[in-house]
C-alpha cells in the first residue's frame, strides 16, 4: 500500500485527499498549516501543522496543494527524501524553479506529476484529437473568466497573494495549445488591468494575452476573477485551422464560479468546410472524479513505470509561456522567449 501525505487542505487538497481515501492508500499525513474542518471520510487521519512533520511519517508519495511559492521547496525536499510527487499547477513561481524540480526528478529517478486536471478529462482528450486531426497552424482563442463573490473571491484574492489569474488558470489551456500544435513557443505579448482596490497594487485581476508558436500558430487567452466580472461569454473554447474548426459548444454549464463547469464540455462541434458534426460527451466527470482519476493516474504511472518526460518538458514550457504574459503586462513590452524552451 502505498503511503501518501497531502499537504495543503483547500479546494484541490482535499480533493486530492478524498480521491486517496476512496482509491484505499495509506494515508500517513495530512498538513495544514491552520486548523480545517475535515469531512467525515478523512476524520482520523494524522494531521501537521507543518510539511516537515509530514515528513517525517515517511510518505512513498508527497501531494502538493499549498499555494505556488511553496512548491518547488516541497517538491525537491520530497524528492530527495525518496518520495514520488503530485504537485498541482503551476509547477513552480519562476521557470528556473520548474527545471529544478523536474531535474531533481530526472536525478532521483522518482516520479513527477503536474495537476493538468484537463489531460484526465475524457471530452478534453477527444477536443484535442479532433484539433489534431485537422492539421495546423491553429488558431487557440480560449478564456476563462469567474465572477466570484464572497468566499470564492475571499479565496481568488488569497491566490493573488502569489499567482496572477493569467498564471494559475492559464496554465491548463496553455498546455491544451501545446499539446495541439507540439510547436515551440516564439513570443508573447500580454495585457491587464486592476479592477479592485481589495488586491495589491502591483497585482491584476483581469489579464489577456497573445502567443505566437513556431509553426505559425496564435493563441489567445483571457482570464478575469472577481465580482465585477461578466457572465457573458465567459466561456470560450474554439480552436480554427485552414481545415475547419473545433469548439465547445455547451461549456457554460452553472455560474462561472461553478468549479464543475470549468471543465465540463456537454458537446463538440466539429466544423469542416464539407459540413458540420457534433459530437456528444453524456456523463462527464465532476470535479471530484477527475481528482480520482488524477490520483489513480498518479499511481499507476509508480507501479508501471510510466515514462514523464514529455509531461515534464510540458509542464515547463506551458509555465514559461503564462509567466513571460505576466512580464509582458507588468512591462508593457512583448516578451521573446529563449530558443531552448523544451
Amino acid at each position: 500500500m502505498t503511503k501518501v501525505l497531502i499537504a495543503g487542505l483547500g479546494n484541490m487538497g482535499m480533493s486530492h485527499a478524498l480521491a486517496h481515501h476512496r482509491l484505499g492508500s495509506g494515508i500517513v499525513a495530512l498538513v495544514n498549516r491552520s486548523p480545517v474542518d475535515l469531512p467525515a471520510e478523512l476524520q482520523g487521519y494524522p494531521v501537521f501543522r507543518t510539511f516537515e512533520e509530514g515528513m517525517a511519517t515517511g510518505p512513498d508519495l508527497v501531494v502538493i496543494a499549498t499555494y505556488t511559492d511553496s512548491h518547488a521547496d516541497y517538491a525537491c525536499a520530497a524528492m530527495e527524501a525518496g518520495a514520488h510527487v503530485f504537485v498541482e499547477k503551476p509547477l513552480a513561481g519562476n521557470v528556473a524553479d520548474a527545471k529544478r524540480v523536474v531535474e531533481m526528478a530526472h536525478k532521483t529517478g522518482r516520479k513527477l506529476v503536474v495537476g493538468y486536471i484537463l489531460r484526465h478529462h475524457p471530452s478534453w482528450m477527444r477536443l484535442i484529437e479532433e484539433a489534431r486531426g485537422l492539421g495546423g497552424p491553429y488558431v487557440f482563442r480560449l478564456n476563462l473568466n469567474q465572477q466570484s463573490k464572497g468566499a470564492e473571491w475571499d479565496t481568488h484574492k488569497a491566490l493573488m497573494q502569489t499567482t496572477s489569474p493569467i498564471v494559475d488558470c492559464g496554465v491548463h489551456y496553455v498546455d491544451v495549445m501545446c499539446q495541439i500544435t507540439d510547436a515551440a513557443p516564439v513570443r508573447v505579448h500580454g495585457m491587464g488591468l486592476r479592477l479592485s482596490d481589495e488586491i495589491a497594487p502591483d497585482m491584476y485581476n483581469y489579464g489577456q494575452f497573445q502567443v505566437v508558436f513556431a509553426d505559425g500558430s496564435v493563441g489567445w487567452y483571457e482570464a478575469g476573477w472577481g465580482p465585477m466580472m461578466s457572465e457573458t461569454a465567459f466561456f470560450v473554447k474554439d480552436i480554427v485551422s485552414p481545415n475547419g474548426a473545433v469548439s465547445i459548444t455547451e461549456g457554460n454549464m452553472g455560474a462561472s464560479a461553478d468549479v464543475d463547469g470549468h471543465t465540463k464540455v456537454g458537446s463538440i462541434l466539429v466544423h469542416r468546410p464539407s459540413g458540420d458534426q457534433t459530437i456528444d460527451m453524456p456523463g462527464e466527470p465532476g470535479h471530484q472524479e477527475l481528482c480520482d482519476a488524477e490520483q489513480a493516474y498518479m499511481l499507476r504511472t509508480i507501479a508501471e513505470d510510466i515514462d514523464l518526460t514529455r509531461h515534464g518538458q510540458d509542464a515547463v514550457q506551458s509555465l514559461a509561456i503564462c509567466l513571460a504574459a505576466d512580464e509582458s503586462i507588468r512591462t508593457g513590452q512583448a516578451v521573446t522567449l529563449s530558443g531552448d524552451a523544451p
